[in-house]
């Protein structure tokens, strides 16, 4: 990275924005909104903004405790900022992202005052493939790995700051992002912090630093966060006992949690979270463990990436985003040895990583082109996942990959003296499939994870509607979002909406099959009925009168529009 690392710092920055808008932003609005995750948290913040109450979650106007709501804060900022738009629904994790690599920029100059290993960790971090992932798709992971990555800093900073104002300064600060933190993902922001730092600061017999800047930093996070916590407790007193019991203890431990994985399910993970760097985590994590003792700051950074690793590991409840807050601290850790690498014309490694990729991207590229073109017979589903007319995705998809390979050996050629000047250009990888998954989505697929699609083909029905009702709270949020109205009934299933249709006042937002047939012949009197089915069985049904709207894909049917004309 010789010629790359030693440009002028303008050029950098330019280039580093230039990369990010291309990588990041150009995509935001490049693809519909996927269920249940964005359309439920675009939803939550069209209604906050609509209702003007920014104290209250609620989702398709029923209680939603699921979350805080700091992190709809900033969502209904883009949303204002922005419009009622996709752009707008994931900006604010883009955002985030871009703010958790400038934190990291500062760390890591804070670390080893080395702008090269700073402005390393700051592209693998964003490079990296779950953070890109995360960080071009709205949910609240990104958010939360913003408030963290500073809750860490911060602690770092009252760790070894020289002047006591200097400490009291940054615990104030950091308690401040603990605060945040809190009110975007509760209780277990303030979780992982104290378990990544105390044993660091018990191994470096920072007894009194524990103690008194703990409870300072402490202290500021619930005056940051009391206000709020207060007003919600006020207006919704069930919802401390909801939250705390039912998204924290059931969630993460109870037999019944969410999400039931095994013990190993991050490792495969955090491999292909890494990547287009997995050829620099081993060596890495091994050089932080060995060289713990000359350089506490690897000690810090491996205990911030290892202990809520295993933390998630033990838990019940798991999904991939959980671990995004492990991968600052390894992008420092792998810039650090990358590196010192380079800087000791130790080029194997980094060799290494770029091959890592010429083949990984290679590999996906000729079982692509042999699955389709040998393999079909034996794997129909390989073909039957797209339609024919829809044969350029595959053909897109797979150039993205030879793409990837290409950068990949670029990456890993060395020049005459043996050195690989161009190691860091494996941060290119990715590039071209980022831009282009958004375009390669089977219409199948999108058909019933991206409801936007086939509602807008049947609008002039649900404009009409009086009554709009589905069976799936994510294809449900899909139509509250793209019609701008909150009062969408559920049909036989209640999904993560159960807890706010529980309330005497939210009953009538459900039907069920039993109860189908009476509530319609009522509804019918009143206004046109439309219910929206995701993977349905119509025929169980009371035919319309008028017509049914087959969906996207008519031989699968994955969404269907039964119409009900009003009756006379």
């Amino acid at each position: 990275m010789n010629h790359a690392l030693h440009t002028s710092k303008p050029l950098k920055v330019i280039a580093l924005f230039l990369f990010f808008g291309l990588f990041y932003l150009l995509p935001l609005g490049d693809r519909l909104l996927w269920q249940p995750d964005e359309t439920r948290y675009a939803e939550i913040s069209r209604e906050m903004l609509e209702r003007g109450d920014w104290v209250v979650p609620q989702f398709l106007g029923l209680r939603y405790f699921e979350k805080p709501v700091a992190g709809y804060w900033l969502n209904n900022i883009s949303q204002t900022l922005f419009g009622e738009n996709d752009f707008a629904v994931r900006f604010a994790s883009a955002l985030c992202t871009a703010l958790s690599a400038a934190l990291i920029f500062w760390l890591a100059m804070r670390l080893w005052q080395n702008r090269q290993k700073a402005w390393a960790a700051t592209v693998i971090y964003l490079t990296s493939f779950l953070v890109y992932a995360i960080g071009t798709y709205s949910a609240l992971d990104a958010i939360l790995a913003l408030w963290l990555t500073a809750v860490m800093a911060g602690c770092y900073e009252v760790a070894h700051a020289a002047a006591t104002r200097r400490k009291i300064i940054a615990a104030i600060l950091t308690g401040a992002a603990c605060g945040m933190a809190f009110m975007t993902k509760g209780f277990l922001a303030l979780a992982l912090p104290v378990i990544a730092v105390a044993p660091y600061m018990l191994w470096q017999r920072r007894f009194k630093d524990l103690i008194v800047y703990g409870l300072a930093i402490f202290a500021a996070a619930t005056l940051v966060s009391l206000p709020w916590a207060i007003a919600v407790a006020l207006k919704e007193p069930d919802y401390w006992r909801y939250f705390f019991w039912v998204e924290h203890i059931q969630r993460f431990a109870a037999d019944n949690a969410q999400h039931r994985r095994p013990f190993w399910f991050f490792v495969p993970i955090l491999m292909a979270g890494v990547l287009p760097w997995l050829g620099l985590l081993p060596s890495a994590l091994a050089q932080g463990w060995q060289r713990r003792r000359e350089h506490p700051e690897l000690m810090y950074l491996l205990c911030w990436a290892a202990i809520p690793f295993l933390f998630f590991s033990v838990a019940k409840g798991k999904l991939p985003t959980y671990i995004l807050p492990c991968f600052a601290p390894l992008a420092l850790l792998m810039a650090h040895v990358a590196i010192e690498k380079m800087g000791k014309a130790r080029w194997r490694m980094l060799v290494a990583n770029g091959r890592i990729n010429g083949i990984f991207g290679a590999l996906v590229f000729v079982f692509g082109v042999a699955a389709f073109f040998l393999f079909a017979d034996a794997w129909p589903e390989i073909k039957s996942l797209y339609e024919p007319s829809e044969y350029f995705k595959i053909a897109l998809l797979l150039v993205s990959f030879l793409a990837w390979s290409a950068f990949g050996w670029w990456a890993a050629r060395r020049d005459l003296q043996g050195s690989a000047l161009h190691w860091w250009l494996v941060a290119l990888c990715p590039l071209a499939f980022g831009l282009v998954i958004g375009s390669v989505v089977p219409q199948d697929v999108a058909a019933a994870k991206q409801p936007q699609l086939f509602i807008n083909t049947i609008r002039a029905e649900l404009a009409d509607s009086r009554y709009l009702l589905s069976n799936n709270p994510g294809i449900a949020a899909g139509l509250a979002w793209e019609m701008k109205r909150s009062d969408i009934t559920l049909f036989d299933k209640k999904g993560e909406l159960e807890y706010g249709l529980s309330y005497e006042d939210s009953a009538a937002r459900f039907v069920s099959t039993e109860q189908f047939p009476t509530w319609l012949e009522d509804a019918r009197r009143h206004g046109n009925v439309s219910l929206l089915l995701l993977d349905g069985k119509p025929d169980a049904l009371p035919p319309p009168d008028n017509m049914i709207v087959a969906g996207n894909h008519p031989t699968e049917n994955r969404l269907i529009l039964l119409y009900y004309q009003q009756t006379p």
